[in-house]
């Protein structure tokens, strides 16, 4: 499984938010590259990079962090946040991102995310699937929708969609351990799909847990911030 250690950009800087609100906001570092190298040192080859003033904005905000972390370390990148037209696609991946998350656009112009999907290829852009209540949620996180979540992703995974992120947005940030009955139920219905799982990851064993359990990701974030989890130990797996 591959572990993927989570930065958050607000205003240039690394925080995290919990259960997704903007007001309850950690600024954790203002230079989000020195964290991204500490990853790179410790033997951590991938990164989930958010932009989360470009998902407030619908557009990209924080290229300027992407190109800084792309070019000067070897992290492999996944980037989101605000990916609403073509041109941000391609200005993510040129910047150096790997792969790009689309949420937003996948919930409210499906037409759209396919037409990505054919263009750029189901190897460069994850399917973003968070949610409240098993209810897809958009606009980081700020919109609800009353689409069900495994049914959105069930439907993507159908038109070739092979990578999907989702986020119980009630996990994300509280430590209390991830959705671990939520990703069951989408591995089910939607099998071959490779799930990555992000929010509420808190100790190491969750990890293990996750990976005995068949997802092809987990995206790590406060836990590591706050120490409930050290590098070693997340290298010691990858």
């Amino acid at each position: 499984m591959r572990i993927i250690p989570a930065i958050d950009i607000i205003d240039g800087k690394c925080v995290r938010l919990s259960q997704g609100d903007y007001a309850l906001k950690t600024v954790y570092n203002e230079h989000p590259l020195e964290v991204a190298k500490e990853f790179e040192a410790a033997g951590i080859q991938y990164l989930h990079l958010v932009d989360l003033d470009g998902a407030k904005a619908r557009k990209i905000v924080n290229r300027a962090v992407l190109e800084e972390i792309a070019t000067q370390t070897s992290l492999k990148v996944d980037f989101g946040g605000g990916i609403s037209t073509e041109e941000q696609v391609r200005i993510a991946l040129d910047a150096g991102a790997v792969q790009v998350t689309c949420g937003s656009i996948a919930a409210k112009d499906p037409f759209m995310f396919l037409k990505w999907l054919d263009i750029f290829g189901n190897d460069k852009l994850i399917l973003g699937a968070d949610a409240k209540n098993r209810r897809v949620v958009v606009s980081g996180w700020l919109e609800n929708t009353q689409s069900d979540l495994i049914e959105f992703i069930e439907d993507y995974r159908d038109e070739g969609v092979a990578y999907c992120i989702c986020t119980d947005v009630s996990k994300d940030g509280m430590l209390l351990g991830p959705a671990f009955e939520l990703y069951q139920d989408i591995l089910i219905t939607c099998p071959g799909l490779n799930l990555i799982a992000s929010g509420g990851i808190t100790t190491i064993a969750d990890i293990d847990r996750l990976a005995a359990e068949g997802l092809e990701g987990a995206i790590v974030g406060k836990a590591i911030y706050e120490g409930r989890i050290s590098l070693l130990e997340l290298a010691a797996r990858c």
